[in-house]
């Protein structure tokens, strides 16, 4: 139940302006009205469906997939190749144009689609084989996220490495006993992952009454003033965060954020620092609170509850797994989820109206 706390924490202080504890609690920087019967919405944990087992099962054979490779005949729509292409524009090499062993499911599109006179790029694949060397001509639609391609003609240099078809295992007892640690038969296999389903449900509306009485506690704080250095520093994190992530596509940071996140520089500047604001106001608020109620975990659970985290994170080292998430994140996230657990023991689940459902 524990393992969501950090994609929560880090998405929260990446991406989201959190808006989200009767007497009030105050210092010099904020002022909470109120965090006991904050209202939040009801939610019901749903039955898990026979269909949703299904699929889940689903998504485990497809993980356990394996490749036939096929020697005997030309590539056709379904098959799973491997090419190495070129591309060029008026005989010039373009950026994200190239790559060596690149698959691809012929027919997914994929790549590029008909263009107009132009045929897609899957399906000028289709009919050649293993080790073939050849040329396709394709178009960029008008609307293609690279202002720089779009509405062009290119030309690719294909050579087609292997075919495969994709084997996907049967469902068998066999099967279990070799993927599943709990279960030997299919139909105990499918009481495991009704469990887990139901487990996850249950992990799900707690993350989200968590976070809505987060939301709500964070409505009736007022901010005196904000600690300019705190701000400054989630500006910095979010700042070279979405730097590394424009470096990761070899794109200048203003160029990644038009391409990838359609916003200009005067926008994401605007964003972060409202976000920055917002999440410093968030840790301001929880601290006060775990102060006041004294929430705060202890030196050893807070170290308890790390070694669980790079456990379910898959970590053998707690300390190289301090060192990569951040040991003040990791404390803020550990923080933030007991004020959570408090308020939503503290507060008021109202049924939604159908209205308030469709506006959400």
């Amino acid at each position: 139940m524990k393992k969501k706390w950090i994609a929560v924490i880090v998405s929260s202080m990446l991406a989201v302006s959190l808006a989200g504890c009767s007497s009030a609690l105050s210092d010099e920087y904020i002022t909470i009205n109120k965090y006991k019967r904050l209202e939040i919405p009801k939610l019901d944990n749903t039955e898990v469906s026979d269909s949703s087992v299904e699929s889940s099962i689903s998504s485990q054979l497809a993980a356990s997939q394996k490749r036939k490779e096929i020697t005997d005949r030309a590539a056709k729509d379904g098959d799973t190749v491997d090419i190495d292409y070129t591309g060029t524009i008026f005989g010039q090499e373009f950026e994200g144009g190239s790559a060596v062993g690149s698959s691809l499911i012929l027919g997914s599109g994929q790549f590029l689609p008909a263009e107009g006179e132009y045929q897609g790029f899957e399906e000028q694949i289709v009919g050649h084989k293993p080790g073939d060397n050849f040329d396709i001509s394709v178009k960029f639609p008008a609307d293609y996220r690279n202002e720089e391609v779009a509405d062009k003609p290119a030309n690719f240099n294909i050579t087609l490495n292997g075919i495969y078809e994709i084997i996907t295992p049967e469902l068998t007892d066999e099967w279990v006993k070799e993927h599943s640690e709990e279960s030997k038969t299919v139909e105990e296999y499918k009481e495991e992952i009704r469990k887990r389903l139901e487990e996850n449900n249950e992990l799900q509306i707690k993350s989200t009454l968590q976070n809505a009485a987060l939301m709500a506690m964070l409505d009736e704080t007022e901010v005196k003033k904000l600690p300019e250095d705190q701000v400054k520093a989630e500006y910095k994190t979010t700042e070279e965060t979405y730097k590394k992530l424009a470096e990761g596509y070899g794109l200048e940071f203003e160029e990644f954020l038009s391409t990838y996140m359609n916003k200009s520089m005067e926008d994401f500047e605007k964003e972060t620092q409202e976000s920055s604001e917002t999440i410093v106001k968030a840790n301001l608020a929880c601290s006060l609170l775990a102060k006041e109620k004294k929430l705060e975990p202890s030196e050893s659970e807070y170290e308890e509850l790390i070694k669980e985290y790079a456990e379910e994170a898959g970590s053998d080292d707690v300390e190289a797994f301090k060192e990569r998430i951040g040991e003040d994140l990791l404390r803020k996230a550990i923080l933030q989820r007991k004020v959570a657990e408090y308020l939503v023991d503290k507060s008021v689940q109202v049924e939604q109206s159908s209205d308030e459902g469709k506006e959400k």
